[in-house]
């Protein structure tokens, strides 16, 4: 077998269309239409870096590649999407053991709990290989999972960490320690039951203490399941105090994940982001009860996240579905206020879009595809001016970035850094996510990874005079 030719790069990109980043200004970035900006740019890459980047074409020594793809002007070069919540322990088990008839949140959690009894980690590792596969193939290059410890034996945990492991080379995983049942909400550690002596098990406070122990990379909750306001925020202050004692973990809690509007937890997230001076580090999920609270108590929250910093992560594809389901007409869309919370940018307020689940005892649907995602928050959020299509896109980009904590100079499409980037068939963020434009290929860490095929269609027979 021949080597490969020398080469002064591994992989060379010509005729692309380079995304601009956004920016804080009164429009997220500086297309101003609908069509492309015009900054066309050949890119270069070896050794996972990206070593060169300018106005076609590159200096002729520099352009001898491995690997020539020639985007002949029509194709977008973005950063890789980023996948701020999901949870890859219950993926691709809908139906199992049973339907969840009536779509709530609640009925989907009594299910995985029957579900999860059976959990085997190599049966997680499986699926959620499966779907980080799919996800990959699709542009996510960087994924936060959520893995339920709420079970002694820890399986979801353990089969999570393994696959973070074992995906480490093309895609970036982190994991959280999420108590899906509540820190306070079991019976563990607290009476006897029959012949069982229940205090011999573990409390759900201490298994997410045994998960940060094993590896998890973040702190999880979940306040408004636990059986009184005052376990929530008492939940909420553990959560902080176990993030410090273990040097400094990121906290990503689901949050007033609900239709009540007396479900109010993210005031306590955000006042303990303030006193702990970690507000970057520190996630609240869903917070879909922001959407059913008065306006004057709207108003004084969202001046309380501007001082707390904190990053917000809505999944409208779910919470579409899950929410408003009490209620008759009106009905509620049921999500946060992403339009609101994206005006204040420029205050260091930070929402990002994820997709929560994929065919689990929750959502039945969902392919992997973040372009879906962002188009559904397009319109349950109303976000229809071209700035604001253009943010929804950076929601899945950058804005996850952040919320995951990748430092500035590991993400991003710029000369030095790590060559993660896909290439998308389309011309501007509005072309993209208007068609769901398909993801022609990806680049992780350096290498191409993926390449799929644009669909093409052949009309037979002329159905109408040409012109």
């Amino acid at each position: 077998m021949s080597s490969p030719p020398p080469s002064s790069c591994d992989i060379l990109l010509r005729n692309c269309i380079l995304l601009p980043p956004p920016t804080l200004s009164n429009s997220s970035v500086s297309e101003t239409s609908t069509t492309a900006t015009t900054t066309y740019v050949d890119i270069a890459i070896k050794d996972g870096i990206i070593t060169a980047m300018s106005a076609s074409p590159l200096p002729e020594t520099m352009t001898v590649a491995y690997r020539e793809i020639d985007l002949k002007h029509a194709s977008l070069v973005s950063p890789p999407f980023v996948e701020s919540h999901i949870h890859l322990d219950s993926v691709m088990t809908a139906g199992e053991p049973r339907w969840n008839e009536s779509g709530t949140l609640f009925e989907g959690i009594d299910i995985w709990r029957e579900r999860k009894q059976s959990l085997t980690v190599e049966n997680v590792k499986h699926r959620a290989l499966q779907a980080l596969k799919e996800q990959a193939q699709q542009g996510v290059l960087f994924v936060r999972t959520h893995a339920d410890v709420s079970e002694a034996n820890l399986v979801a945990l353990r089969a999570l960490l393994e696959v973070r492991d074992l995906v480490q080379d093309w895609m970036t995983v982190q994991v959280v320690a999420f108590p899906q049942d509540g820190l306070y909400n079991s019976n563990s550690g607290h009476h006897h039951d029959d012949d069982v002596d229940v205090a011999a098990s573990k409390s759900n406070e201490e298994l997410l203490e045994q998960a940060l122990q094993m590896g998890a990379d973040v702190v999880g909750g979940i306040p408004h399941y636990e059986l009184t306001r005052e376990d929530g925020v008492r939940s909420v202050h553990r959560i902080f105090e176990l993030a410090q004692q273990y040097s400094g973990r990121m906290i990503d809690i689901h949050c007033d994940e609900t239709d009540d509007d007396q479900s109010r937890f993210l005031e306590v997230v955000a006042a303990c982001a303030i006193r702990s001076h970690n507000g970057p580090r520190v996630t609240a999920s869903h917070t879909t009860a922001f959407g059913s609270y008065n306006n004057a108590y709207a108003l004084k929250l969202l001046g309380i996240l501007e001082r707390a910093q904190i990053n917000l992560v809505s999944n409208p594809l779910i919470n579409m579905t899950l929410q408003g389901r009490t209620d008759t007409y009106p009905k509620r869309r049921g999500l946060t206020r992403i339009k609101e919370l994206w005006e204040r940018r420029d205050a260091g307020i930070n929402v990002s879009l994820g997709h929560d689940c994929i065919q689990d005892p929750w959502y039945s649907l969902g392919c992997g595809n973040m372009l879906d995602v962002a188009h559904m928050a397009i319109h349950a959020s109303q976000m229809t001016g071209l700035a604001q299509i253009n943010a929804c896109y950076d929601m899945i980009t950058w804005n996850g970035a952040k919320t995951l904590h990748i430092p500035t100079e590991e993400y991003g499409i710029d000369v030095g850094k790590p060559a993660n980037l896909i290439v998308l068939n389309g011309t501007s963020r509005y072309d993209v996510l208007r068609r769901r434009a398909t993801v022609q290929y990806v680049i992780s860490k350096g290498k191409l990874i993926c390449e799929t095929s644009v669909p093409t269609t052949t009309w037979m027979t002329d159905i109408a005079p040409a012109g």
